[in-house]
């Protein structure tokens, strides 16, 4: 259910995003068209209506069904990422315009208030721009490091302290470089954790960087190694194949339905790796996933989407990290409560969270998918320590 609540809730946004487009379209030609000749007044309109067509076109690339792969990944991520950005900057400002405007079409003002009147329309209309400007040229980038406990029932002595680095989301794409991942990689091995974990989405669409991003990933360092998984970018640009044997010769295990044993002490930590579980299939999440649990040992579950974790949890997995929601990449707070497309998907969209003795950790990610940009969701490299609960 909650895969076609999502699935509605953008397919709904898009639509009125592309509807106020074409209705900026037209009132700009009835408000400039009137005073120009017959021929000019035809070039503008001409040339309002092919904007309003490619902004259409380059959201409507945005459709949770859209065949992005098709398209490279240099020229598909320019587009509708630029056409995205800009419809969501305009759309509220557009809106707010229209009502101030309305308002006092239809009342009488003096001079001195409709001054202050512009003035104040003036500021909420460029607001919007300056959110998300700011998410687009600041907050894409400002990597974070989120540390948290993670209290696990019955945790072994040697496993206290336990420290586990996870990146997840990398988008490594014309709206995330090289250079900029490099920084987050480097804040990762500044951390010096245990054990580093890769848990999916390391590219958007065919296309990206994939070597890349490998490349960086492959500077990852932790004392007993790097491990990670598949997302469902990998699954839409056909490369999971390619990416599981290009980590696998840079010394970065990728686990496909695959477990990996590590000793500390006189503890083991039992890790698994599944492919990507496509959202909202609940009844075929981790099937036969159980049978990777190994009695005695500390299970821990690498699955790109989060939505598992109560699948997860009853199968008697100890430790679920995920990824894929990017914390709703544009978020807002209200209520104490964390508003975003994401939750329309999941109820688990960033964090800690728990059922019975099973946790799962769900990191905000690394880069950006749909609109290039982060808005009160900050790109989040994470940390996590285990302690008995």
């Amino acid at each position: 259910m909650g895969q076609y609540l999502g699935m509605v809730s953008e397919v709904v946004l898009l639509l009125a995003l592309c509807a106020v487009q074409w209705w900026m379209a037209r009132s700009a030609i009835s408000l400039t068209t009137h005073h120009l000749s017959v021929r000019r007044a035809y070039l503008v309109r001409i040339t309002l209506y092919a904007l309003a067509a490619a902004l259409t076109l380059g959201l409507l690339l945005h459709l949770p069904f859209a065949t992005r792969s098709q398209f490279p990944g240099s020229v598909f991520g320019w587009f509708p990422g630029a056409a995205f950005i800009w419809a969501f900057a305009s759309a509220p400002a557009w809106l707010v315009f229209q009502a101030v405007r309305s308002r006092t079409a239809r009342v009488e003002v003096d001079p001195a208030r409709r001054a202050f009147l512009h003035t104040l329309t003036g500021a909420a209309v460029a607001t919007p721009f300056a959110v998300v400007g700011f998410g687009a040229i600041i907050e894409r980038t400002n990597f974070q490091v989120t540390e948290v406990d993670i209290p696990i029932a019955g945790l072994h002595p040697d496993l206290a302290g336990l420290r586990l680095a996870q990146i997840s989301d990398v988008h490594l794409s014309p709206f995330l470089s090289e250079a900029e991942f490099a920084r987050a990689v480097d804040a990762a091995n500044e951390l010096r954790p245990h054990v580093t974990f890769v848990t999916g989405d390391l590219i958007s669409v065919h296309g990206d960087p994939l070597d890349a991003c490998l490349r960086q990933i492959a500077r990852l360092r932790a004392d007993a190694g790097v491990l990670g998984c598949l997302g469902n970018h990998e699954i839409y640009a056909g490369a999971e194949e390619y990416t599981t044997a290009q980590a696998a010769r840079l010394g970065i295990p990728f686990l496909r339905g695959q477990t990996r044993q590590l000793r500390f002490g006189n503890a083991q930590l039992n890790i698994a790796g599944l492919d990507y579980q496509r959202m909202g299939w609940s009844d075929h999440y981790l099937e036969g996933a159980e049978r990777l649990i190994q009695p005695g040992s500390l299970n821990l579950l690498l699955q790109h989407n989060p939505d598992v974790f109560l699948t997860a949890a009853r199968q008697g997995w100890d430790l679920t990290l995920a990824g894929h929601t990017h914390g709703g990449q544009v978020n807002v707070e209200l209520l104490n409560q964390h508003w975003n497309v994401a939750r329309f998907y999941t109820p688990f969209v960033r964090g800690l969270y728990r059922s019975g003795q099973s946790a799962l950790y769900v990191t905000r990610g690394i880069g950006t998918i749909g609109m290039p940009a982060r808005i009160g969701a900050p790109p989040e490299i994470s940390l996590l320590r285990l302690r008995k609960a």
